[in-house]
């Protein structure tokens, strides 16, 4: 149970450093005129993956999981979504949100991951990161409950970025170009 709990927490202080510059990304987009939206879904997205961390806390307390292959693979997910991540927040730089953001002339990033994976932080950072969480500490019931509820969220995430896709950014990208 302590190797689970270690990495668990390793993963939410990673989420915390993340948070952090997301924050300090979001204060310079919106002083230099950016702005805002679907900020009813950034809350649920936000209060949903702190339930999550806590309802899988809880579920491995309550199963008594032990660490073995499952929470292995787990943890492999983590890693994979921390690097997914780690790529992501390179790649969009100061534009990078937890929020969704736009800044002033939003451009199109055309690196080959945002061209082949519509939505690599969601797809390819934030499921496997649940998933791996769940693995790592058996919990099932946090996976069967909570991470429905996530993918719809998520669904309405996309859904409001594909709308700012299709309505700003292609439109500013074809202007500069």
């Amino acid at each position: 149970m302590f190797l689970i709990y270690l990495f668990l927490g390793i993963m939410f202080i990673i989420r915390l450093v993340f948070l952090r510059l997301s924050i300090r990304n979001e204060k310079v987009i919106l002083a230099n005129g950016g702005k805002e939206y679907g900020e009813k879904v950034s809350k649920a997205i936000t209060v949903l993956h702190i339930s999550f961390y806590l309802a899988v806390a809880i579920e491995v307390y309550c199963r008594q999981s032990s660490f073995d292959t499952t929470s292995l693979l787990g943890l492999s997910l983590m890693i994979f979504s921390v690097a997914i991540l780690r790529m992501v927040t390179s790649l969009l730089g100061p534009i990078w949100t937890i929020k969704l953001m736009l800044v002033n002339d939003h451009q199109f990033v055309d690196h080959w991951l945002f061209k082949t994976i519509k939505h690599p932080n969601y797809y390819l950072n934030i499921m496997p990161e649940l998933l791996g969480i769940c693995l790592l500490g058996h919990a099932w019931t946090s996976a069967v409950i909570i991470f429905p509820i996530y993918l719809l969220a998520l669904m309405l995430r996309i859904r409001e970025e594909n709308r700012l896709l299709v309505e700003v950014i292609i439109p500013n990208t074809r202007l500069k170009q």
